[in-house]
């Protein structure tokens, strides 16, 4: 019965139900590791606002020095290895911080917290990286079109399971406590990481093979080969583009947030616990979305126009934001993040992991990592200083959100031409 069920929710073929599951419970994993720790990385935002600009100049320099040495891991060990060493890697991260919060005295703290702010921003995007790019390596374009968005089910359901357990504990339980749990998931991954690439190994090299076999023990390359394709390559210089762009948004709409938050809710425990719940609001949305309408979406509307849908709620929650008076622009916000990360979620992120099957094996995970990590986190820090500097310029909230609204129009307009230019590809 429970097959039957999968099947009619999910367009498989046969073959294909195990290495979807298994993908799908990794997801699961590594977003209920993040979902646990995201709200304590945001309330420290809100809480050190008036330095957020300098935390996230520090996460770009970080960036810049852990993707070499990544890159180097992927071209000396197998896939399997390396995606293993980086979860565990970051899991050994997690028991250093608790150690530091237990030992060190309160004087400390200030700086324990701004530590792992920058931590978590480079943790959320690195095991992400890494999940997605073991999973472009494995499924096709065609597969992806068809298997993505249900994947991308198991990422919600660890987002839901992570702000769920935070909202309920964050008023209750020592921050230290939520850092060690956030290592049990972290390790589930990796024995998932494992089990996927066991069955790919172990599949005929045929064309009917379910997943794409792993041609060589390494990809090779050095630490900047990545990087160098990224501006030799015009498809991946467009996908750069639309996350530089997909950023800025975030960015603006993140600083509004922090702002907005940080002036209406004065008690951080209960920051914590409003930023848990709008995370658990958006992953239910997000969910259903993927469950019922993201491969049919694909499939009908193409890629292009559904990596336009992002940016087009991005212009119209921008546009509510600036007109919205001051006693309803916490409402706004609530709503517009709700709508805006659910898209970017269950919309936006499969139709971006699409265009990655067509690329070279070393690009999805080289090449890859630079744009999800530097170019991200360049992205962040270079639109933090925006907002930064229309601040300094004495521009109120509202009207930095109306300054952004054209810019989202622009990230539409690139969107849809890069769905044109995957579908003359796929053709």
């Amino acid at each position: 019965m429970f097959a039957k069920l999968f099947g009619k929710l999910v367009p498989l073929r046969p073959g294909e139900a195990a290495p979807v599951l298994l993908a799908t419970a990794y997801g699961f994993c590594i977003l209920f590791a993040f979902y646990l720790l995201r709200p304590v990385r945001d309330e420290i935002g809100a809480a050190d606002r008036g330095n957020l600009q300098l935390l996230w100049t520090a996460v770009f320099l970080v960036m810049l020095l852990a993707v070499p040495l990544y890159s180097v891991a992927v071209a000396r060990l197998r896939r399997g290895a390396f995606i293993v060493l980086a979860n565990r890697f970051f899991a050994a991260n997690l028991i250093a911080f608790y150690a530091a919060l237990v030992l060190l005295p309160d004087s400390a703290r200030t700086w324990i917290d701004r530590a792992f702010y920058v931590w978590l921003s480079v943790f959320a995007l690195f095991v992400v990286t890494v999940f997605w790019g073991l999973v472009v390596d494995l499924f096709r374009d065609e597969q992806g079109r068809r298997l993505f968005g249900f994947i991308t089910v198991g990422s919600s359901l660890g987002g839901i399971a992570g702000s769920s357990a935070t909202a309920l504990l964050a008023a209750h339980v020592p921050v230290f406590l939520l850092l060690l749990l956030a290592v049990l998931p972290l390790e589930a991954a990796c024995w998932l990481a494992r089990a996927l690439d066991r069955r790919a190994v172990a599949a005929p090299g045929d064309a009917t093979a379910t997943l794409n076999r792993e041609p060589d023990a390494t990809i090779g390359g050095n630490a900047w080969s990545g990087i160098v394709a990224v501006f030799r390559s015009p498809a991946l210089r467009g996908i750069a583009l639309w996350i530089l762009l997909m950023t800025f948004a975030s960015t603006m709409l993140y600083f509004i947030q922090s702002h907005l938050v940080g002036e209406a809710i004065t008690d951080r425990a209960l920051r914590r616990a409003f930023l848990a719940r709008i995370d658990l609001a958006v992953n239910v949305v997000t969910i259903l979305t993927q469950a019922f309408l993201t491969a049919r979406i694909l499939q009908r509307i193409g890629v292009g126009l559904t990596l336009a849908v992002l940016p087009a709620v991005a212009a119209l929650g921008f546009v509510a934001l600036g007109m919205a008076p001051t006693a309803l622009a916490l409402s706004a916000l609530l709503v517009i993040r709700v709508l805006y990360d659910s898209s970017r979620h269950a919309l936006a992120k499969p139709a971006r992991e699409v265009l990655f099957t067509r690329v070279e094996r070393e690009q999805r995970y080289k090449s890859k990592a630079f744009i999800d990590a530097a170019v991200y986190r360049g992205g962040d820090l270079l639109s933090g200083w925006i907002y930064v500097g229309l601040a300094a310029l004495g521009m109120t909230v509202g009207a930095i959100a109306l300054a952004a609204a054209p810019v989202a129009v622009a990230w539409a307009v690139l969107g849809r031409r890069l769905g044109r230019e995957e579908a003359e590809g796929s053709g």
